[in-house]
């Protein structure tokens, strides 16, 4: 008896040591030897999972599925490991995501299960997976087989980190280190019942804290930065040394030494590019483009040294646009499912426009489609003043049928309707603030009524991402106003173009009254700066100023508001103009020819 239990116990003794051998082995206890390495970024995917746009009824050029295969072709080569990172904002854009977000929230989200199937290794986090709320990024938390990182976000009260701060890989021997960060903007951006509970500290004083921490109790061979952030630190008037600069990733590079590569994400932007660090060290800076248009590509060949025992390397990066690149037959079936199920919960009927609305005309002047906006906004709200800007370049909802899908496209982002209160002088400096981003103070007829970007020698700037010339301020911040009658005149200096005459519905306005204001989420967090940098409003006196605020996105008002209308005719109120008009007319005609070449 004694020895049949001394065979047992030897047999559990064996099988455990070769359990944890098994576990080390995948844990970086495998022998160290030269190999070839991809790290492979995608980065604001913004809901691009299948080749198909659910708001527009037809097939995408880019998505996930394509990703896939060219993933798994690189999987395929002998000698090579693939390590997959995402870089935040996976969870705003195309109807799929918004479905799984808010309409069906009992059954495994769409996002988590598509990115375990894909073999994800590590994802940041990003404002627009903050922007979808607690219950939604809390409950993709749970259900991803990877880790959420974003150091520089911890609980507010304790500091203790909210997400995970890095992860550890290991390849052949090598241990590669990954830390994520988040843009620290949330809090000028987003409503704090979206984020409460975390506080968003700054990046590069987050990488002069966790590098030395990764360094010493890691002791990594690759040092991966996954950023959610741009690399444009002067963007929205940042500077190197102001805290919380909303695009750190190459400050970061710059500052904190040990980085070998840094993935960046938010700004849309193709990066490709090398920053020197503290140590005098390469960093490759690089980053995807957005909708599964391209993916970043850092080739690492590490060369296994047997005398030094560690690893040399070598990096290169390049970005693989991804149109052209069929997608995977098996992701395709394994999906096909919430495929059906979002196709037709996108093609609801909801009601019915008399006329074709363009977010074309709301760049030059009044405009149906901002202002059917200002109508459900003053409606839903009973306010006295709407703000609102067209969210999208280049928007149109055809005359017809409307659907479902139509409301992605009459409003793109997933904020709340806030109301609050604002002094008459408060509305007109947010005006005259808003206006003197948008348009150019004219010297002459000869001159372009939009406020283009110009490079140094004075000539306009053309950007190839949008097939256009650059504007100085991107036109989400063009917002105008509904419920009061005002002029613009763009010949005057800020502080003078905007006099408000009165109230649309015939009643005094006074700079000294205080009136109620319906305003996105957005904007009333501070977001654009109208309420800071125009209002001259502190983040502590706006938080004050909040009156209430919706439960639900705007979007799903606006639909509940056209499906009680049945029958919409979209139509400018007429509230503003623009003068002179013998200037801006021509003016206009022309820059529109810039803009939509």
């Amino acid at each position: 008896m004694k020895k049949n239990l001394l065979a047992v116990l030897l047999v559990l003794v064996v099988t455990s040591l070769l359990f944890f051998s098994g576990c080390q082995t995948g844990s970086g206890a495998e022998k160290p030897k030269s190999f070839e390495l991809k790290l492979v970024e995608t980065s604001d995917v913004h809901g691009a999972i299948f080749p198909y746009d659910f708001i527009n009824d037809r097939e995408s050029k880019t998505s996930l599925a394509q990703i896939l295969t060219y993933v798994d072709g690189l999987r395929a080569v002998p000698e090579q490991e693939v390590i997959l990172l995402d870089n935040g904002d996976r969870l705003q854009g195309q109807p799929i995501v918004y479905y799984y977000n808010f309409e069906e929230t009992q059954k495994p989200h769409i996002q988590p299960q598509v990115m375990n199937y894909m073999g994800y290794d590590a994802a940041s986090v990003g404002n627009h997976d903050i922007e979808a709320g607690h219950p939604v990024y809390d409950k993709n938390v749970k259900e991803a087989n990877f880790p959420w990182l974003a150091a520089n976000a911890v609980h507010a009260d304790t500091g203790e980190q909210y997400f995970e701060p890095y992860k550890v890989i290991y390849r052949n021997g090598a241990k590669i280190v990954v830390l994520g960060m988040i843009t620290p903007g949330i809090p000028s951006w987003l409503p704090e019942e979206i984020w409460t509970g975390i506080r968003f500290e700054d990046m590069v004083e987050t990488a002069k804290k966790w590098v030395p921490i990764i360094q010493e109790k890691e002791n990594p061979d690759l040092l991966i930065g996954l950023f959610h952030s741009g690399v444009d630190y002067t963007y929205g008037g940042g500077s190197k040394d102001a805290p919380l600069n909303k695009n750190a990733s190459a400050l970061v590079a710059e500052f904190v030494p040990s980085f070998d590569v840094i993935f960046t994400g938010h700004d849309h932007k193709d990066t490709n590019m090398t920053v020197t660090d503290p140590d005098g060290n390469d960093v490759l800076i690089i980053g995807a483009l957005n909708a599964a248009r391209s993916v970043a590509v850092a080739s690492v060949s590490f060369t296994y040294n047997e005398e030094s025992k560690s690893f040399s390397k070598s990096i290169s990066g390049e970005t693989v646009m991804i149109e052209g690149i069929p997608a995977d037959k098996a992701f395709l079936a394994e999906f096909q499912d919430a495929y059906d199920a979002v196709k037709e919960y996108v093609a609801k009927p909801i009601g019915n426009f008399t006329k074709t609305i363009s977010t074309k005309e709301a760049m030059f002047g009044d405009s149906a489609f901002v202002d059917l906006i200002h109508r459900i906004q003053l409606e839903i709200s009973g306010a006295d003043i709407s703000f609102a800007a067209p969210l999208s370049f280049n928007a149109t909802i055809n005359a017809g049928d409307v659907y479902v899908r139509d409301m992605f496209n009459l409003y793109k982002y997933e904020n709340l309707l806030y109301t609050m209160e604002l002094t008459g002088q408060e509305v007109k400096d947010f005006l005259e603030y808003s206006y003197n981003g948008w348009m150019n103070t004219m010297k002459n007829a000869d001159d372009n009524l939009l406020n283009f970007k110009r490079d140094d020698a004075g000539k306009l700037i053309w950007n190839d991402r949008y097939n256009s010339y650059d504007l100085a301020v991107r036109y989400y911040n063009y917002d105008s106003a509904a419920g009061i009658d005002y002029t613009v005149d763009v010949s005057k200096p800020v502080g003078e173009k905007i006099n408000i005459s009165g109230f649309t519905d015939g009643r005094s306005f006074s700079l000294d009254k205080t009136y109620l204001v319906a305003i996105n989420s957005y904007r009333g967090a501070g977001g654009g700066g109208h309420l800071t940098k125009g209002a001259g409003l502190s983040k502590e006196e706006i938080r004050n100023r909040l009156k209430s605020s919706t439960i639900k996105d705007l979007r799903y008002y606006l639909m509940k508001w056209i499906e009680a209308k049945g029958t919409v005719e979209p139509a400018a109120i007429g509230n503003w103009s623009l003068e002179p008009s013998a200037w801006t007319t021509g003016a206009a005609e022309k820059d529109f020819g810039l803009i939509y070449p």
